[in-house]
């Protein structure tokens, strides 16, 4: 295993190209399955959780070739279940419930690690598949979901859950009604940039879906697809990330291959805490500046177009070393927090209760050995290295390899003093 040591102190300048969304590119691939024809696939990030992707398809069946970002998948023929050994790595394998289950008739997916029914929005799947038809059967850690003699039908659904809209499981549903008879409509879907993308790759092999990014989606089924090309959205949690950054450690950083639109959220925090954030005309790059006199803010996660949750530990990285008290409440998901106990260890005065932490910020924070618990705890861990005084240590890499694109290739590029070494 790897790990990560950060030096801090260095100022952070220059520009970096954001990578092609993680979120996005991961449905996408799974959706590949639905077609019979090749299908090619721009800025997929070379991530462990794409990897793990591609290599499900690869053992579904699909004749894969990847190169520069680029992915070229064939799905001539295909069989349903899911090797257990690469879903239990990664949560979003679930996602290829729902084109199995539409192009076969039938899914066999073991339960992801770390997603237990009802914790985890798995349920809520569930629900909209059995909705077109399905009946669903547990056996020896699988899900065993078939679709009726006569196919899966069109049905409203609604997928609101407890805490809001099911992201993932909106785009099970969306593509398993592909190839529904008749009419689906999806109440309460998510509204998220990443499910649009998702419909927008489906529309261009033939599909017949309006209102993705909205929270009501239409589906009227087809019988076959064709072709396309496709190019993933920029990753705007990847974005945050380095606006995070750069408002820590930085001195003018521009980030390229952007969206203004799908950043709002995220760029209107760090304009409230002060920072100087522009976009050049067309919207697709942008420059930070950390602003002369920051001040502490209060988020509260909410599915886009709120505040996302995949970006509040970052900023509760940025608020550590931000004069005065910031508030961070997580809606989404409230035990998502790990990342407090090692920044307290770095010094940051923050408390945590009931979905809620509270950071008093500090002049500056100490370096110490941290380790990753998940994503973008370890990318907080980052952020929070880069202000620190010393070397900082981030053990268990592997979290933040799951969804950041070479992020030590990337901070080099910025002037950061990062090495990556073995265990």
């Amino acid at each position: 295993m790897d790990k990560l040591i950060v030096h801090g102190g260095s100022v952070l300048r220059g520009s970096i190209n954001i990578s092609g969304s993680k979120n996005a590119s991961l449905p996408i691939l799974a959706a590949s399955l639905l077609a019979d024809q090749e299908v090619i696939i721009r800025r997929v990030p070379d991530v462990s959780d794409t990897n793990y992707m591609v290599q499900i398809i690869s053992a579904l069946g699909g004749e894969i070739e990847r190169s520069s970002g680029t992915v070229r998948i064939l799905n001539k023929s295909i069989v349903d279940t899911a090797p257990y050994d690469l879903v239990r790595r990664m949560r979003a394998s679930i996602c290829v419930m729902g084109p199995l289950l539409a192009r076969t008739g039938r899914a066999v997916v073991s339960l992801p690690g770390g997603c237990i029914i009802g914790d985890r929005p798995v349920d809520l799947h569930l629900r909209g598949l059995e909705a077109l038809g399905a009946t669903t059967e547990f056996e020896g850690g699988n899900i065993i979901i078939t679709a009726p003699k006569g196919g899966l039908r069109g049905a409203e659904i609604n997928l609101r859950g407890t805490h809001g809209p099911t992201v993932l499981g909106t785009d099970n549903v969306m593509m398993a009604a592909v190839f529904a008879e008749g009419t689906t409509v999806i109440e309460s879907a998510a509204a998220e940039p990443e499910v649009e993308d998702l419909a927008n790759f489906l529309n261009g092999l033939g599909a017949k879906i309006q209102g993705a990014g909205t929270r009501r989606i239409t589906i009227q089924g087809v019988t076959s697809l064709g072709t396309t090309e496709h190019t993933v959205i920029p990753d705007r949690i990847e974005a945050g990330t380095f606006m995070a950054a750069a408002v820590i450690a930085g001195e003018g950083v521009t980030l390229n291959r952007v969206c203004r639109e799908q950043m709002t959220a995220i760029t209107k925090i760090f304009e409230e805490c002060g920072h100087k954030v522009v976009y050049n005309t067309a919207g697709d790059s942008m420059t930070i500046n950390r602003g002369e006199n920051p001040v502490g803010a209060e988020i509260i996660t909410a599915p886009y177009p709120g505040y996302p949750t995949d970006m509040q530990a970052q900023m509760t990285a940025v608020f550590a070393t931000t004069p005065g008290i910031s508030v961070v409440k997580d809606t989404i998901f409230p035990q998502r927090f790990m990342h407090c106990a090692e920044m307290k260890r770095m010094g940051a005065d923050i408390n945590v209760d009931n979905g809620t932490a509270i950071i008093k910020g500090v002049k500056q924070l100490s370096a110490a050995p941290v380790m990753a618990s998940d994503l973008r705890a370890s990318a907080a861990l980052v952020l929070a290295g880069l202000t620190a005084r010393g070397a900082t240590t981030i053990s268990r890499l592997y979290h933040i390899d799951r969804g950041y694109e070479h992020i030590d290739e990337k901070l080099l590029q910025l002037n950061a003093n990062v090495e990556r070494v073995k265990e």
